[in-house]
């Protein structure tokens, strides 16, 4: 399995007991979806290891509780913590509306109420306070906020999406 045919799902974060047990830590608004997997797959050294599942549940809020086959001791435990955790993308639930998962939209077109046509989606900026799509008109980068208020119509099927930003945004970058 490759990593871009994976969606990241978390990474293991500690032991939860002496049998080898550990507790990943889930990077979704909804972890029990997540609750009665038979396998992950897990990021060694580069590569996506299958690992099957004997018992997992939920363990507080947003952590996982794994056991998996033949992690039986402290030891097979303590070489996996810190290590990412990955599905494949068939897994993830279907998205309808205005909802998203930041991959699906990279080569959408984006388009503006008042502007028009404004570029191709080439990336999503997600390690600033407010997500941006990162948006390529003819060669010039327009970073446009992710902001709900300002999406007004996802369409999956001719791959755009329709805003309406502030005034005057898309002009500052042109």
């Amino acid at each position: 399995m490759k990593k871009e045919d994976c969606f990241y799902l978390g990474k293991i974060v500690k032991k939860y007991s002496f049998k080898g047990e550990l507790l990943a830590k889930l990077d979704t608004d909804e972890p029990n979806l997540y609750d009665n997997l038979d396998a992950i797959f897990i990021n060694l050294r580069g590569d996506l290891v299958p690992f099957f599942i004997e018992s997992s549940q939920l363990h507080k809020s947003d952590l996982l509780r794994l056991k998996f086959e033949d992690v039986d001791t402290e030891a097979d435990a303590d070489a996996l913590i810190k290590t990412e955790l990955y599905l494949p993308l068939e897994l993830l639930p279907k998205l309808e509306g205005n909802k998203f998962y930041y991959h699906e939209v990279i080569g959408f077109t984006i388009s503006d109420t008042i502007f028009g046509e404004v570029g191709i989606i080439k990336a999503i900026n997600d390690s600033t306070a407010q997500a941006l799509f990162e948006v390529d008109r003819k060669g010039t980068e327009i970073l446009i906020p992710m902001n709900d208020e300002f999406i007004v119509h996802v369409d999956r099927e001719h791959k755009t999406i329709e805003m309406n930003t502030p005034e005057g945004l898309i002009d500052l970058y042109l």
